[in-house]
């Protein structure tokens, strides 16, 4: 689900399945935030992390983007348990692979280590 400015009202956005849905909607002149399940673990356990996704477009004016980090703490009211934060302005940070990775550090042990 992601979270979008309207003015300078925070409004929910739109909601799916498909993480590349997502970055679709991570334009160079928009910032918003999401939160995003996957599902991530290792040959012993299989369990869903969440992030919050805060996407700041390089576009985006100073004062904007000075807002979106108060701003941030409302959304953090709504979203409460997530694994991992990221605040993110490059496009290849976006990346699926990346996040996931992230995010299974974060989780602690990893049982996929004693084959690598």
């Amino acid at each position: 689900v992601t979270f979008k400015y309207d003015g300078s009202t925070i409004v929910p956005g739109e909601q799916g399945a498909e993480y590349q849905h997502f970055i679709q909607q991570c334009t160079d002149d928009v910032r918003l935030f999401a939160f995003v399940r996957f599902t991530t673990g290792d040959a012993m356990s299989k369990r869903s992390k969440f992030a919050l996704i805060t996407w700041i477009g390089e576009n985006v004016s100073g004062l904007q983007r000075a807002k979106t980090g108060t701003d941030k703490t409302l959304v953090k009211e709504v979203v409460q348990n997530f694994a991992k934060e990221f605040v993110i302005s490059d496009r290849k940070e976006l990346e699926e692979d990346f996040i996931k990775s992230e995010l299974k550090k974060a989780g602690g042990a990893n049982y996929d280590a004693q084959t690598e």
